[in-house]
Order: C-alpha cells, then structure tokens, then sequence
C-alpha cells in the first residue's frame, strides 16, 4: 500500500510507526460559519482513509479536532451579540449534525482547542524553556523561526518566499518579521484564559501541535488536512513539535485538494460557497459523496451545474441493476475479484476515482447476468454493495433510495409552466406540432422541461 507523502514528494510503501497501529490526526473546521462543501470533501476523505486502514487489518485512533476560539469567531461573536463560547457550541452542534446526514462517522477521538488550554500553555512553556519561543512586552509569545533550522521543508519554500507578499501582523513586537504567534494577548472584551503571561488565548497554530501530542504523544504514523494548510498552519505545526520533542512529528503528510465552482476558487468573498446542508436538500449523500469521489483525493474538484445531477442519474441507474439483480433471489456468495480490484485502487493512495469509474464495467457485467436469468448476478450484488459501502455507497435498500430521489426532486412548478405544458399536449394532440414546439422552447426557457409518455407528460425542472 502505498501513500502520497507531501513531505517527501512521493508515493511511500506505508508503514506505521507501531507495526499493526495507526495514529491519524485530520485538522477540522474552524466553527465561524456553517460548513460548506469544501468542509464535507475533507472530512469524507479522511473517515474513508481510516475505514480502509481498518479493512486492511489495522488498529486505526482517528482524531480530528475542532478550533472554537480564533479571530473570526471573536468576530462573529460580535456581529451576533453571541458569546464566543456559546457561538462556537452552538455552530458545532449544526456542523456535527448535517456531517452525520451527510454519512461521514465521527473520529475516535474529538479535540477542541478550549478542552485543551492547559495542554496549550504547557507546550508554549516549555517551547520558551527550550529557546525557541518568547513573550512580547504586550502579553503575546512567539515562536522564533529562526531557531528551527528545517523551516520550509513541508512547503518547500524559504523563509524569505514565505514573507513576500505576506501581511506582517504586529512586527514591532517580535524579533523577526517571520515569527509567529503562539498566545495572543486578549483586546477588551474578548474570550480569554489566564497564563502566564497574561490573559489571552492560544494562536490557531499550536492548538494542533498541543491536541497531537496530548492524544498521541510526540509523534504520529498520519497528519492530514486541506491543501490550503500546508503553509503556514502545517509548517508551523513541525516546527513547534520538533522543535519540542526533537523528534520527526508526523511520518506521511496528505492533503486534499480543494473546491472550485464553475472553474472559481470557493470563497464568501466571490458569494459561491455551497453550503453541504443546501446541497443535502436537493441531493442524496451517496450522489454527492459519487460526485466528490470521481476525482483522486489530491486533485481540485470543480463543480459544475451539472456534477450533482450527473452523479444521482449514475447512482440511480446502478441501483436500478441493484434492484433486478437481487430480484433474483438472496446471494449465495461473494465475487473476490471485485473486491480484490478495488483494493488494488485504493491501494495506490486511495484511488477512488479509479476505484469508481470500475463501477461502470461491473454493473455491465450485471447486467448481462441478469438479462441470461444467471442468478450469480446477486452474489455481485451482494458484493458490490459490502465492498463499497467504504465509500459510503449502495448502503441503502433500493426502494428508499428511489423514495429519497423522488422525494429530494419534488418541485413546485408554476402556474405559467403548467399552463404553457397543458397548451402543448392540446397542440400535439392536434397535430400542430410548430405550435407544440414552440410552447416547448418557452418552457425551456423557463427553466423546465416537458417529458412526454404514451398517456400524458411531466413537467420537471432542469
């Protein structure tokens, strides 16, 4: 089994620290909005990564955290009237929940920066002890840069890339314009802890390297998270670790790679962020996990009009072969070869996206076993549906995933649709089909489409 590692630029054969075990850490969502589907991406990626670990026989601690106090949150705390506190419990409740319909199984272990502040201010202690840290006249500590000779070495870049171009928060307050903050002195009014260099709270980046090492120890087999967080959360996250425990802190660094819409970057600031619970309304999980999944975990994925709809009319039909397949009668075994192909995929850094275009040539076969009456076409069924429901697929009974995308495609038409269509089906019944046609096209031009049948049509949205 072989894994992307970003530190070394290469596929790496896997091997864990600990023959048999696996200690895997994901950096979660900062709760200063509701998650979107860049959120949903990573947080599926890595349950999928731990389920397969697990089905390849290892004993898998799986640890994602929550930061619930940082900037934005201080300022949507204000812009709410909402205390901090109370803000970020409330946004992790929501974000728990829409993650649980969207079919993604909670970590082993939860982390959150305010259950962990001891921790924190421990870290910073004795990072300061070591020389690699110090306090700021205003109450702020930094981390000196300059005292860890590998800096760059996730990122590749030097000290001096990394400052081009970069805001410079504060510098009157470090020694080098590249060091970065630790603890943050606390401003009027903010949420705040006591320490020992007055009240404030951590910065975003030794939250990590703190929740790590009190869930781990000093070091881990995986650290994953976003391509975004390579630099500078990532980097400094090795920094503050070794720099501490003088040992190499995470042996394979993966990072996904991150949403585009309509071939833009996501971002509130373009209005294009697609909220998951939005998409969960019009889509089933399992559409929306197929849509995500047809791309290698690395790669951006860019989501167009139509990658939704595509992916529910894929799904549908599969689970249409599923339904007469089964009709068949109850499996009587297995098919290995599906199994041991797609573990041939997944194999080679979790390739999913080859993993599913395989789908294509499996419910082929199916198909064909079940137009010849062959009653193995259950057995493949049977094993379609055990293999991957890894990747959170073909886990439901075929008649309420039918029931689900009927129900999710429910649209009010309008009035002017409806009458344009039932001027249609008099025009056709009367044979005037330029009538007929035009009528079409302006409801076309509506946003709907007619679909007629022997005994009347349906009006549907496009």
């Amino acid at each position: 089994m072989k894994i992307y590692n970003t530190l070394t630029r290469r596929k790496e054969e896997f091997v864990p620290l600990e023959e048999g075990r696996v200690k895997m850490y994901a950096c979660g969502i900062t709760v200063s909005g509701e998650p979107h589907i860049g959120h949903g991406f990573q947080a599926l990626i890595y349950d999928i990564m731990r389920k397969y670990l697990q089905k390849k026989g290892y004993k898998v601690k799986y640890a994602r955290n929550y930061t619930d106090v940082d900037d934005k949150i201080i300022a949507k705390s204000k812009e709410t009237g909402i205390p901090a506190d109370e803000y970020a419990a409330m946004m992790i409740e929501k974000t728990d929940r829409i993650m649980r319909e969207f079919g993604v199984d909670d970590p082993d272990v939860w982390l959150k920066a305010t259950e962990n502040i001891g921790n924190i201010i421990d870290f910073i202690t004795q990072l300061i002890q070591k020389g690699h840290a110090y306090a700021a006249a205003s109450g702020d500590v930094y981390f000196s840069v300059t005292s860890f000779p590998g800096y760059g070495c996730l990122s590749n870049r030097t000290v001096e890339d990394m400052l081009d171009g970069v805001r410079v928060e504060n510098a009157e307050d470090k020694r080098d314009p590249a060091d970065f903050a630790l603890w943050k002195a606390a401003k009027p009014g903010e949420i705040c802890w006591d320490s020992p260099w007055g009240k404030g709270r951590p910065g975003w980046h030794i939250e990590c390297s703190a929740m790590n090492r009190a869930a781990f120890g000093d070091q881990i087999d995986i650290h994953g998270g976003g391509r975004d967080l390579i630099f500078p959360h990532h980097e400094n996250e090795i920094a503050q670790s070794e720099s501490l425990t003088g040992k190499r802190f995470a042996k394979y660094w993966t990072h996904n790679g991150l949403i585009k819409v309509n071939g833009q970057k996501m971002s509130k600031s373009l209005g294009n962020s697609l909220l998951l619970e939005d998409l969960l309304k019009k889509y089933t999980n399992e559409a929306i996990k197929f849509a995500l999944l047809q791309t290698n975990y690395r790669n951006d994925i860019n989501i167009t009009d139509n990658l939704f709809p595509e992916a529910e009319r894929h799904l549908t039909e599969f689970y249409r072969v599923l339904e007469r397949a089964e009709a068949l009668g109850p499996a009587q075994g297995g098919n290995g070869e599906i199994d041991s192909s797609f573990d041939r995929c997944m194999d080679d850094d979790f390739n999913t996206a080859l993993a599913l275009s395989n789908l294509f040539g499996i419910f082929k076969g199916i198909s064909a076993k079940v137009a010849a009456g062959d009653k193995t076409a259950a057995d493949d069924a049977a094993q379609v549906r055990k293999t991957y429901s890894l990747l959170g697929l073909f886990k439901k009974s075929c008649a309420d995933y039918f029931a689900e995308v009927a129900a999710k495609n429910v649209t009010e038409i309008p009035e002017e649709v409806q009458a344009l269509a039932e001027e249609r089906w008099q025009a056709k019944k009367a044979r005037n089909w330029a009538l007929a046609d035009e009528l079409r096209a302006k409801i076309d031009a509506l946003g709907f489409a007619v679909k007629d049948a022997k005994d009347g049509y349906e009006v549907v949205k496009k």
